[in-house]
């Protein structure tokens, strides 16, 4: 029996302008290469289950007003404590009686905060050493480089720990600590990119046009770098928010009362026995959210990986 043809891109429509095998300019090509990157990642249902995660989180962290009440997850009622789960408090309530669900519907903003807030220092602080090592070589990269080491001979962990110690518990000090301990990956991740960039033939094209090392770096280099390195860090993400809740589990992240799910699951170690869900519900909203970075992290680098 002779099987239907598949049907193709409609002739005119935005889809067959994508996957044109003819871009008609450069913008049309970079579309169209976002466009077959995105088809790829959405033939992966692992890493659609990561984009859903992250998604959900991001709403969750954006409308938290509008899917629970502010004042029960800092309001003490003590009555209340150490309650099982209800349909006033669908997560039960901890030990000072404020409700379990709207801490850790308010708690996915501490989590995004962290998150984008160390992305946004890592990735500048990565490439401003990765891209001169691997640019230049000789001394610049010896020395660059052995910085960079120093760093990687500590557990991240307990490196991040001694920082936020020296620094003192808070939020901001966290993100501190954490960013000093994330950026070596990056750094040399960079620097692997622009080795193997450094000899081609359109950087050479550059400098013999006179362009300046800084505008070849910036315009040249940085883009080729750039998806290499937002792939790394969406798979060190779930890393990050296990060093936040670690921070915030032994005192040293978001202080009291404001709903860090790691502070959530230390105040919940005491009654883990009887009221399980006080640490539990926490501990698993730390799971899913870091489960679905590397989900998303996987899909991502299947789809930019060119041998796929």
């Amino acid at each position: 029996m002779a099987t239907a043809p598949v049907p193709g891109p409609v002739p005119g429509s935005l889809r067959a302008w994508l996957l044109s095998p003819a871009p008609a300019s450069r913008r049309q090509a970079r579309f169209g290469r976002w466009f077959r990157a995105w088809l790829g990642f959405r033939r992966n249902p692992l890493a659609m289950s990561g984009l859903a995660i992250v998604a959900l989180l991001v709403l969750m962290a954006v409308f938290a007003p509008l899917i629970a009440d502010q004042q029960s997850a800092t309001l003490q009622v003590l009555q209340d404590r150490l309650q099982p789960a209800s349909w006033q408090h669908p997560f039960g309530t901890d030990e000072l009686g404020r409700d379990i669900f709207a801490r850790v519907v308010f708690g996915s903003r501490i989590t995004l905060t962290i998150v984008v807030m160390v992305g946004v220092i890592v990735v500048p602080v990565g490439l401003a050493i990765g891209l001169p090592a691997g640019y230049f070589g000789g001394v610049v990269d010896t020395v660059l480089m052995r910085i960079t080491d120093i760093f990687l001979a500590f557990p991240r962990l307990v490196l991040a720990l001694a920082f936020a110690a020296a620094l003192g518990p808070g939020i901001e000090n966290a993100v501190i600590a954490i960013a000093l301990t994330a950026w070596p990956p990056y750094a040399r991740l960079a620097r692997a990119e622009t080795l193997t960039s450094r000899r081609a033939e359109f950087i050479q094209a550059a400098e013999l046009q006179g362009a300046s090392h800084l505008r070849i770096i910036a315009t040249q280099i940085v883009p080729l770098c750039l998806p290499s390195v937002i792939i790394r860090l969406t798979l060190d993400m779930a890393g990050i928010i296990l060093t936040a809740a670690g921070l915030g589990f032994l005192g040293l992240g978001a202080q009291p009362p404001a709903p860090e799910w790691g502070a959530m699951v230390s105040s919940g170690r005491q009654v883990l026995l009887d009221q399980w869900w006080v640490a539990t519900i926490p501990g698993l909203a730390i799971f899913i959210v870091s489960l679905g970075f590397n989900l998303l992290g996987d899909g991502l680098r299947d789809a930019s990986d060119a041998r796929s």
